[in-house]
């Protein structure tokens, strides 16, 4: 059986407005009136029951007649995670005719006879009062910086990477010109001696430095994949 269409109608249809700041009671006034021949009764729910105080929250409303409803909101600390998970219910069903008890009805009520409409609570905070970041934007807003970091520090590490290939080419470089410079000449069995030496020791040295250098780039890549991996695991947690 389809659902039956909200007999009432609301104002506001279907946000409920607070306006901040909120360390004094703030009141959203709803205004229900009864268009139709029938006597209805409503009944205001919320999802939030502790934080609301509504008055008149049930009762009759007579044909052709308008209902003013005060929604107070208490005071509270403001917390952005919770806006707009507020919501209210308007519930209403048309009254039989006799004298009949608003107790008595709704505990016996047909649920095919109910009617309902939704409102979702809104909260305004005054253009001078900047909402108090979250948690989650402060987490989010330290991985930025530590990903800027290790960013930084990465590219200085490549950077001296870049340098220690280079003087390792101009050491090979010079070593190949010294070989060339000494292949073109006949030296006599001293300077074939001097030749020798040199070319173990020169060429040898260079060689060793290159060979005990660390693959930067790549220890570094590591630690900042490590870094990561940790950081985000604790922002998901």
């Amino acid at each position: 059986m389809p659902k039956l269409e909200q007999i009432l109608h609301l104002e506001p249809n279907s946000e409920l407005h607070f306006k901040g700041p909120f360390t004094d009671v703030v009141t959203s006034h709803l205004k229900l009136y009864n268009p139709s021949e029938h006597r209805v009764c409503f009944k205001v729910k919320t999802t939030a029951p502790k934080r609301y105080c509504v008055r008149p929250n049930s009762g009759f409303i007579e044909p052709k007649q308008t209902l003013h409803v005060a929604v107070m909101l208490q005071p509270f600390e403001y917390d952005p995670s919770e806006k707009n998970k507020h919501k209210f219910m308007v519930q209403t069903m048309i009254v039989p005719d006799g004298n009949v008890s608003l107790e008595t009805l709704w505990k016996d009520a047909n649920m095919e006879n109910l009617m309902d409409s939704k409102l979702k609570c809104v909260f305004d905070l005054p253009p001078d009062i900047a909402p108090p970041a979250s948690n989650t934007d402060q987490e989010l807003k330290k991985l930025q910086e530590e990903c800027k970091r290790l960013k930084d520090e990465l590219a200085e590490l490549q950077q001296a990477n870049s340098k220690l290939k280079e003087e390792g080419l101009r050491l090979r470089m010079t070593r190949g010109t010294t070989e060339s410079l000494y292949a073109n000449k006949k030296p006599d069995a001293f300077q074939n001696d001097k030749i020798k030496s040199t070319s173990t020791i020169l060429p040898s040295t260079g060689s060793q430095d290159l060979q005990q250098q660390p693959p930067v780039v790549f220890i570094a890549l590591i630690v900042a994949a490590c870094i990561l991996g940790f950081l985000m695991g604790k922002f998901i947690v």
